[in-house]
């Protein structure tokens, strides 16, 4: 598969301070690539080194084939972006700024076939400040689509929305794949990473610490399931060693969010990464006879995956 980015040994710095530190990454074409990291962690001036916004201060950066910042007005013909925060003019029409955004472009599309693409076919006389913040998301990638791309970046396009607009934009971004363009998002939500993406760079502190896709990300740490439960009575010490038999499973402990108590006694058991972890943990519970008053199984998530992976908690 051919490569629509290649990053090599990217360095950003201002001042004493380091955005950026050497990273490295393809993103093939094709895909939707993403990049998950808290606020901090160097995506977004990851991104504009490759927009060609920025220069490196080290490093080689290459989009669809053409150096930036080198040949930074030939990547900005063929590509689409969609910028954090976007400002437009307040008294035209949500039709007349796509038209007046395609005239920068030798190729464009219609406004109105834009407006249909993302749900706003109704919207085209509307201002932008007339708009839902979820219609002002779908616009703003609208306004990303107007050269018809070859490739789409997207700085954390879903931030502020509330469920039900995320998932509207999850579907946008679906459609916009399966137009045979390459995404690339950057975002702090674990969901939205692990329903969207191909393939996904966990970044903190300017580094990426893993590329993979999501499932194997997954798949590497030890831990793969969390069982909560809650029974009637506390456990008694060999039933606490039967959960675990047969199943390479973590010692069985006590702690008071391991889920709904109703008046019982809750349990927190966290599953090592083998197939008969989970099947020996339940028939360990039918074994010991133990009656549960709550049963809750959880499968391992990116969040585990960064926490494992940096330490810390994906920070807002």
């Amino acid at each position: 598969m051919s490569e629509a980015i290649r990053v090599e040994g990217l360095v950003k710095r201002f001042g004493s301070f380091t955005a950026v530190d050497d990273v490295s990454f393809d993103v093939r074409a094709g895909e939707i690539f993403g990049i998950l990291g808290p606020n901090g962690a160097g995506k977004t001036t990851t991104l504009e080194i490759i927009e060609g916004l920025q220069k490196p201060s080290a490093g080689r950066v290459s989009v669809l084939n053409l150096d930036s910042p080198g040949e930074a007005n030939r990547i900005k013909a063929r590509i689409g972006v969609q910028l954090q925060s976007s400002a437009y003019f307040n008294f035209l029409s949500l039709r007349e700024i796509l038209k007046l955004l395609g005239s920068f472009y030798p190729r464009r599309i219609a406004p109105d076939e834009l407006l249909e693409q993302v749900g706003l076919a109704d919207k085209g006389s509307q201002r932008v400040n007339q708009l839902s913040g979820g219609q002002q998301q779908r616009f703003t990638v609208a306004a990303s689509l107007v050269n018809d791309p070859e490739l789409v970046i997207l700085d954390e396009p879903t931030t502020g929305l509330d469920p039900q607009a995320r998932h509207n934009l999850w579907d946008l971004i679906r459609e916009i794949h399966r137009r045979d363009v390459t995404v690339v998002l950057t975002t702090h939500y674990m969901e939205e990473a692990q329903s969207l993406c191909h393939r996904l760079a966990i970044m903190d502190h300017g580094k990426i610490v893993a590329i993979d896709t999501p499932a194997n990300l997954i798949s590497r740490i030890k831990t793969t399931y969390t069982v909560k439960l809650v029974t009637d009575i506390p456990l008694t010490t060999d039933q606490c060693l039967d959960l675990g038999r047969g199943a390479a499973v973590l010692p069985v402990s006590q702690e008071p969010d391991a889920g709904p108590s109703d008046g019982g006694q809750p349990y927190l058991l966290r599953l090592d990464n083998t197939p008969e972890a989970l099947n020996g943990t339940l028939e360990g519970i039918v074994r010991g006879g133990i009656t549960l008053k709550h049963l809750e199984i959880v499968p391992a998530t990116l969040e585990d995956v960064f926490l494992e992976l940096t330490g810390n908690e994906l920070r807002d």
